[in-house]
């Protein structure tokens, strides 16, 4: 009896041609299945359908050549490589096939025989074809017509197993079992946008008879792909979506909150405002991202729905992932409300264990209106008396697993998402798509766009007195260094020989401080609170900067070994100066050894703008790892590209979306084939 996986599907052994060895080399592909295997997508196709005879060959051009085998010659070169020539063609005319080092090609060939080659024609002594592809017209093979003389598919390999092998036992599956294929799309949903069935869509997206065909399987199954993950999405907001709590904003509320700020909100932050209050208001949870560059003012729209919340009797926890922004985040809180009465409360591991216990009977007892913590917040014996509102800052540093247990805190709380790393929409859809998005793109008024330069190792005695000249005005540099130690194998320059450099060779008669991820949380903390005081012209640090650190009077930052970082990351450390009224700066030093790298930093010098800088990131790093912990429990996406097939994805999570609506538990027979589809993953 042929072995089956838990969901039906039949091994990949039994597959005619596979058995137990070679399902081991499978299995390194990820195929351990037939549906496998038909999911196992080309990554590329080559065009092998021009055939021509010998006397047509074009030098120069790849292409099918037909002939008859003339004669045949194995010999050894002076330098000791073996050759084996064939000359194919007709009397008049005639290209040889040459294989270097494969002596055993002699015994495959006969003078007479009919004979396809595939490869590109270049001129030597004569016409030759170097180590083509070939078939011998007159042999009973069934996967003779597989390599030439058609559209060709091209897979990614493993060890063991070549190109010819697998088209071959591709063939074989889809020739075996297609036939019994369920479609996994309702027919009305490939009706109404004219996708072929998952039959002629595999055999297509295998072994296209023309590049018609293979667009229409392609774009079949990526539609398929995006509405099975949206209908996932769907379904996740079903179950969000249940009965919650309701706040309710008296009226005057946002302009009594307007007065608590020095300055005036931006359009986008009253837009923004505006949907969270509209979410607060309604009888369902709110489960909002805000996505805002870095700068566009995402703090004062949090504080808004915490206020809210703290208005209507609630609790409102802010969990961020380092303590320096946590203090920092508190400090802002509590001098704003702390004048209204509220209590806003601080609860990180770096506090000693009485005033932690202090805070927690706190929150307990609701005495603590408004806490603001990292992991914390969602220990084990941290207890909310009445929790309504949960907001996560820069959610990307925080687990699926450590966001669900703040929430979890309370029963049905409103939910704020916020991220300063800019999504490209396309992504936000596919990753964030069971939530609602904000977005926040313009900037406070009178904050001038950080001036950045790429500058290679012979520039750094310029760029040092640049730094130095800035601080001859009163200002304060950054100088992030990417590793805590130097090791011996590395070339980077470690934070703490940069620092003892810098201190004894460079700026002397400056005060410098170091800081560093491997410090103790004080150490950190009072590092960071005399340098904010002015008592430090530069700061050396790690990336332990790159999140929320907020100090108007740092002008400069110099970024060392720039090319070793994402382009997202760089960003981010750009984002922490600029934040006052004077023109700030930012300095990559980097020597890019490869396109991707000398693409960022030329990136990073040409533009401010975040969702530009998301959009390039994604097209560099591809949008894989952008998914990184969000992507738990979705299916994975194999072939679609969410940029360039946008369209096709907003159409799947439309048909999506209204068919969780009309049939959320997917109990009519006509869902079945997804709800299957749902259940492997």
């Amino acid at each position: 009896m042929q072995d089956k996986n838990p969901h039906g599907d039949i091994s990949v052994r039994y597959i005619k041609g596979v058995g137990p060895q070679k399902a081991q080399f499978f299995e390194k592909l990820g195929v351990g299945t037939v549906t496998d295997l038909f999911y196992y997508l080309p990554r590329c196709y080559e065009d092998r359908t021009r055939i021509v005879e010998v006397k047509d060959v074009e030098p120069g051009q790849p292409q099918a050549v037909i002939g008859t085998v003339l004669k045949t010659n194995l010999f050894r070169a002076s330098t000791g490589t073996t050759i084996f020539e064939m000359a194919v063609g007709d009397e008049k005319r005639r290209v040889f096939a040459v294989w270097y080092n494969q002596p055993y090609m002699k015994k495959l060939f006969e003078v007479g025989q009919k004979i396809m080659l595939y490869g590109k024609v270049e001129v030597v002594k004569h016409l030759q074809i170097t180590h083509p592809v070939f078939e011998i017209l007159n042999e009973e093979d069934p996967g003779a017509s597989l390599n030439i003389g058609r559209i060709v598919p091209v897979y990614p390999l493993t060890e063991n197993l070549t190109q010819k092998y697998l088209r071959k036992i591709s063939y074989q599956a889809i020739r075996s079992y297609s036939g019994g294929m369920k479609d996994r799309l309702p027919t009305r949903i490939r009706a109404k946008h004219k996708l072929v069935d998952s039959k002629f869509a595999i055999e297509n997206i295998h072994f296209p008879c023309s590049f018609d065909n293979l667009e229409k399987a392609y774009k079949r199954l990526i539609f398929e792909e995006f509405f099975i993950l949206q209908v996932v999405m769907a379904l996740r907001r079903k179950k969000i979506r249940k009965k919650g709590i309701k706040h309710e904003a008296r009226e005057g509320f946002l302009e009594s909150f307007e007065k608590l700020f020095h300055f005036e909100l931006t359009s986008e932050q009253k837009k923004c405002i505006g949907e969270i209050e509209r979410d607060m208001s309604a009888d369902k949870p709110m489960y909002r991202l805000l996505q805002g560059d870095v700068g566009s003012g995402k703090t004062a729209c949090a504080m808004y729905a915490l206020l809210l919340t703290a208005e209507n009797q609630y609790q409102a926890a802010l969990m961020v992932p380092t303590e320096i922004l946590a203090r920092q985040h508190f400090v802002t809180v509590s001098k704003t409300f702390m004048p209204l009465g509220l209590n806003v409360r601080l609860l990180i591991n770096g506090m000693d264990q009485k005033s932690k216990e202090t805070v927690k009977k706190e929150i307990a007892s609701g005495e603590a209106d408004i806490i603001i913590g990292t992991h914390s917040l969602i220990q084990k014996h941290v207890d909310y008396k009445d929790l309504g509102l949960v907001i996560i800052d820069e959610q990307h540093k925080f687990g699926v697993t450590q966001r669900k247990a703040l929430r979890s805190k309370a029963k049905m709380p409103d939910t704020l998402i916020m991220t300063a790393t800019p999504i490209p929409r396309s992504l936000a859809l596919t990753i964030y798509g069971d939530m609602d998005i904000s977005f926040l793109k313009e900037k406070p008024e009178g904050r001038e766009p950080v001036v950045t330069y790429w500058a290679e190792e012979d520039r750094r005695e310029a760029v040092y007195g640049f730094i130095r000249d800035e601080i001859a005005k009163g200002r304060q540099a950054f100088i992030v260094c990417p590793r805590v130690k130097e090791e011996a194998s590395s070339d980077l320059k470690s934070v703490e020989e940069m620092y003892r450099h810098l201190q004894e060779d460079v700026f002397a008669d400056f005060h410098l401080a170091l800081v560093h991820g491997r410090m103790k949380p004080d150490a950190k903390k009072k590092v960071m609170e005399k340098f904010r005081d002015g008592k430090y012209d530069i700061l050396i640090a790690t990336t332990v900067i790159e999140v929320g650190v907020d100090i108007p009077n740092v002008t400069v930052m110099l970024v060392e070994h720039a090319e070793r970082y994402g382009l997202s990351q760089l960003h981010q450390l750009r984002g922490r100066i600029g934040r006052g009224r004077h023109q700030s700066y930012c300095i990559l030093i980097g020597e890019p050894k490869t396109e991707a790298s000398y693409r960022r930093l030329t990136t990073m010098s040409e533009t401010n703008d975040g969702f530009e800088i998301a959009e390039m990131d994604m097209d560099i790093r591809g949008p894989g790892e952008f998914l990184g912990t969000r992507q738990s429990g979705l299916p994975e996406l194999k072939f679609g590209n969410i940029a360039r097939d946008f369209k096709i994805m907003e159409e799947a999570r439309l048909e999506a979306f209204t068919l969780v609506g009309e049939d959320p538990s997917l109990e009519d027979p006509h869902n079945s084939g997804i709800k299957e589809s749902i259940a492997k993953i």
